[in-house]
């Protein structure tokens, strides 16, 4: 039996994150949600998160600091896992990509356009 990936939702809005839970649970993958920014490198490290997907601005939280943080943390596992960034923010794509995100998506999005950037990142 194959594997099933799993994937952290970090996004403070409950209603985003559970749509996004049942479409991507609906698709085969495992799926954590938190509201909580600050604890994405524990989360990575407990869930064995295989893909990240992050909001840019989370409860007062720059999504491009948690991303950046990611990135430098000292694990390889941690550091290392893909991050799909998401915002409405106007040109917000490139900032979130200099950041360290392997991907992005503008809010608001399709459901079927969000399954197939996380399956374009978990083949990489």
């Amino acid at each position: 039996m194959a594997e099933v990936l799993k994937i952290l939702v970090i996004d403070d809005d409950a209603g985003i994150g559970h749509m996004m839970q049942m479409v991507l649970e609906f698709s085969g993958y495992e799926v954590s949600v938190t509201e909580k920014p600050n604890e994405a490198e524990q989360l990575i490290s407990e869930k064995e998160a295989d893909l990240v997907i992050l909001d840019m601005l989370i409860s007062g939280v720059n999504g491009i600091d948690v991303c950046k943080r990611i990135r430098k943390n000292e694990d390889p596992a941690i550091a290392k896992v893909p991050i799909l960034m998401m915002s409405a923010l106007y040109n917000a794509g490139v900032k979130c990509k200099k950041a360290g995100a392997n991907d992005f998506i503008a809010k608001p999005f399709e459901m079927d356009e969000l399954t197939q950037r996380v399956e374009g990142l978990m083949k990489d």
